[in-house]
């Protein structure tokens, strides 16, 4: 699959790279999603240019942390997603609701690869269900408690 990637150590966009990854595969309780569109923020620009929490990205990361697409193929035990439901992506992971985990979260596109890819697999906790008069563009940008 195509993927950009902040390069290990990037503190500027000249450290962003398009690249070939293989295609990944969902484990047993996530899903793999086909990127339909993806949105940028502030705090990628950050991460990118190294300011965010912890400095420049330790590996090679696929950035952005926000985006939706369609669900291609889901794990052996998925039981709140199928095959072409519309997705959104979720910003801290593992959190479902109730007092964050702080410290640290963990987050799409820092430390977690991100969403700037053709696919992403998502456990699936870290999803929620884009309605159908939401656009891809529009679920990418919207906070995940508005979809």
């Amino acid at each position: 699959m195509k993927a950009y990637e902040i390069q290990a150590g990037t503190q500027d966009l000249s450290g962003v790279r398009l690249v070939d990854r293989p295609d990944p595969k969902p484990g047993p309780r996530q899903i793999l999603v086909r990127v339909k569109a993806a949105s940028l923020n502030y705090r990628d620009l950050m991460i990118v240019s190294g300011a965010y929490f912890g400095g420049p990205v330790r590996r090679d990361t696929i950035p952005l942390s926000d985006g939706a697409g369609e669900v291609v193929e889901v794990g052996s035990e998925v039981t709140r997603f199928k095959q072409g439901d519309r997705v959104a992506s979720t910003f801290f992971l593992g959190w479902v609701d109730g007092p964050s985990r702080l410290p640290p979260p963990t987050t799409h596109g820092g430390p977690v690869d991100g969403m700037l890819a053709e696919y992403a697999v998502l456990d699936e906790q870290d999803a929620v269900h884009v309605p159908a008069h939401l656009s891809f563009e529009e679920a990418a940008t919207l906070p995940c408690a508005a979809v």
